[in-house]
C-alpha cells in the first residue's frame, strides 16, 4: 500500500546560496525528497515563505522554524497514511495550517514535503515520475521558454524588463528545441564579447550585459537569431516577462524607460514593440491588481500574442477565476511555491487548460537540483516550460531530465502545440 513511516527535514541551499527547505518522505527503508524553491521577484498574493527573520546566524534566512515544523508536527500527522493518497495528504497540510496564504506552517514547509510525497508514490509505483500527474498516454512535450538577458530583479544592469527569453517555435522535437537555443545563445555571447560586453550572468543563466534599453537588448536578441541561420518571428520568438509589479506608481509604468508613462502609452509603446520585434509572448504586462489594464490589453492585441499572467494569478485559482471572467489574459505561469502544494496546483492547472490557457510551468529565481518541474510540464501536457538559460547546473537539470524523457518516449514523443 505505501503507508508513510515517517517525514524527516533539513535545512539546504539554493541557487543564490539561500538557506531552503528539504523534505524526505518514508515509506519504511524507501525514500524520496524534494527541495522549495524561492522567488525573488514575488507577488504580494503569492503564499507565505516561512524564514527566521528574527535570527542573526543567517541574516535572517534561515529555515530551521520551518524544518521543525516538519520534523515536529508534520511528520506524526502524515504518519501511516497512504502516500499514494495526493489529495488527502495535501488536504492534512491544508487543514493544519488553517490560513489562506499559508502563514502558519509556511508554503516552503507544506511544498517541500507535497512535492516528495509525489515523488514516493511514484517510486514505489515504480513508474517515472512524469507518468503520475494528469496524463497516463499521449504525453506531449513543452517548449522551452529560454532566458537569454536578465534585467529588472534579476541583474543589476539598467533594463527595466526583467526576462528576455526566446522560444523556438519551428522545433518538431525537444532535442531540436535545444540545440536551437544552444546556437542563439553562442552566438548572443560572441556578439556581446566582440562589442566588449559582459558574458557574466543573472540569477537565472540569462545574460546580464550593462545595457540600459529594452530596444538595444532586443536588437542583440534579432541579431544572434539571424546570425544563427534562423527568422525571427518564425523559427524562433522573443518573449517577455516584464514584472510590470516592479515599475508601477501611482497608476503609471515605467516599461519602456525609467520616465513613468500613462496606461495608454505603455500600451501603445507595447504595439510598437510588438511589431517591430515580432514579440509572440508578454508575462505581467502590468501590475496585480491594475484588471483595466490588462482587459484592456487584451483588447487591443486582439488575443493575437499570448499574455501570461504570474504575480497575476500566483497559481491560485480564485485569481484566475476573476482573470478568466475579466478577460486579462489568455495564459498562466504555474509556480509551484505560490500556492504551496502539489494538489492545488494541478487544479489550477486543470481549470486553466479547460477555458484555454496555455499552461507554462516554471522556476524560481532561487532553484535546485530539484528536477519536479520537468516531470510536472509532461505529465499535465502543459506547452511551455521555463526554467532559466542554458547556463547554471539548477537551471539545465530541468532541461535534461526532458531529453531522458523524450528518448524514453521513443517514436511517441512529440511537441505540444503553440
Amino acid at each position: 500500500m505505501g503507508k508513510i513511516t515517517k517525514v524527516i527535514a533539513r535545512q539546504v541551499f539554493d541557487s543564490r546560496g539561500n538557506p531552503t527547505v528539504e523534505a524526505e518522505v518514508f515509506s519504511k527503508k524507501i525514500s524520496s525528497s524534494s527541495i522549495c524553491p524561492s522567488g525573488a521577484s514575488t507577488g504580494s498574493f503569492e503564499a507565505y515563505e516561512k524564514r527566521d527573520k528574527n535570527r542573526t546566524d543567517y541574516n535572517g534566512k534561515s529555515v530551521f522554524a520551518a524544518v521543525k515544523i516538519i520534523n515536529s508536527i508534520i511528520s506524526k500527522k502524515l504518519k501511516n497514511h497512504n502516500v499514494h493518497n495526493q489529495e488527502k495528504i495535501d488536504h492534512i497540510l491544508l487543514k493544519l495550517d488553517g490560513t489562506k496564504q499559508k502563514t502558519k506552517l509556511g508554503a516552503n514547509s507544506m511544498l517541500a514535503v507535497s512535492m516528495a510525497v509525489k515523488k514516493l508514490s511514484s517510486k514505489i509505483k515504480k513508474i517515472p515520475l512524469y507518468k503520475n500527474f494528469l496524463v497516463k498516454n499521449n504525453f506531449s512535450l513543452p517548449y522551452p521558454l529560454m532566458n537569454i538577458i536578465n534585467g529588472g530583479a534579476h541583474a543589476n544592469n539598467g533594463l527595466q524588463i526583467q526576462e528576455f527569453m526566446i522560444r523556438p517555435d519551428s522545433a518538431k522535437s525537444f532535442t531540436q528545441a535545444m540545440k536551437m537555443c544552444f546556437l542563439v545563445i553562442n552566438n548572443l555571447r560572441k556578439i556581446l564579447k566582440n562589442m566588449n560586453l559582459s558574458t557574466s550572468v543573472g540569477d537565472e543563466g540569462g545574460f546580464a550585459p550593462m545595457i540600459s534599453s529594452n530596444s538595444q537588448a532586443l536588437n542583440l536578441i534579432v541579431k544572434a537569431i539571424k546570425k544563427s541561420g534562423f527568422i525571427n518571428g518564425k523559427h524562433i520568438s522573443i518573449c517577455l516577462d516584464v514584472a510590470a509589479n516592479e515599475l508601477f506608481k501611482k497608476n503609471k509604468y515605467a516599461i519602456h524607460s525609467k520616465k513613468f508613462e500613462t496606461v495608454s502609452k505603455s500600451i501603445l509603446d507595447y504595439k510598437k514593440m510588438i511589431k517591430k520585434y515580432k514579440i509572440k509572448s508578454i508575462e505581467d504586462p502590468f501590475a496585480e491588481n491594475d484588471w483595466l489594464s490588462w482587459n484592456k490589453f487584451m483588447n487591443e492585441t486582439s488575443n493575437k500574442i499570448q499574455i501570461v499572467g504570474d504575480d497575476l494569478y500566483v497559481t491560485n485559482l480564485e485569481r484566475l477565476k476573476i482573470g478568466f471572467l475579466n478577460q486579462s489574459s489568455n495564459s498562466i505561469l504555474i509556480k509551484l511555491n505560490q500556492i504551496g502544494t502539489v494538489t492545488e496546483t494541478i487544479e489550477v492547472i486543470k481549470f486553466a487548460q479547460n477555458i484555454g490557457f496555455s499552461t507554462i510551468i516554471s522556476h524560481r529565481s532561487g532553484e535546485s537540483e530539484d528536477t519536479f518541474i520537468a516531470d510536472l510540464s509532461i505529465g499535465t501536457n502543459s506547452n511551455q516550460i521555463k526554467s532559466g538559460s542554458l547556463c547554471r547546473s539548477e537551471r539545465v537539470a530541468k532541461y535534461n531530465q526532458i531529453l531522458r524523457i523524450e528518448e524514453s518516449l521513443g517514436k511517441n514523443a512529440k511537441m505540444s502545440k503553440l
